[in-house]
């Protein structure tokens, strides 16, 4: 196996690692609740991406709270 004729400089080893300290993440602001969101994602606040609703949360909260309703009502009515 070859070895080094001679030991690397820490110059020389810390040029080679310039690159691997980590980078902090790019927030942008979410056009529709102007909250810090990573650039390129969906926002987790409101749901929207590229001022299109994707995630939809609005209307899944609504479906939620309609099948909850449903749900006490059921056992609402098989308890009587």
């Amino acid at each position: 196996m070859a070895e080094p004729k001679k030991r690397l400089t820490s110059t020389r080893s810390g040029n080679r690692r310039s690159h691997l300290a980590a980078k902090a993440i790019a927030l942008a602001v979410c056009n529709q609740c102007k909250q810090a969101v990573p650039s390129h994602r969906v926002c987790p606040n409101c749901g929207f991406y590229n001022g299109e609703d994707v995630l939809k949360l609005d209307e899944k909260a609504r479906l939620k709270e309609e099948r909850n309703k449903a749900k006490k009502e059921n056992e609402d009515s098989t308890k009587k």
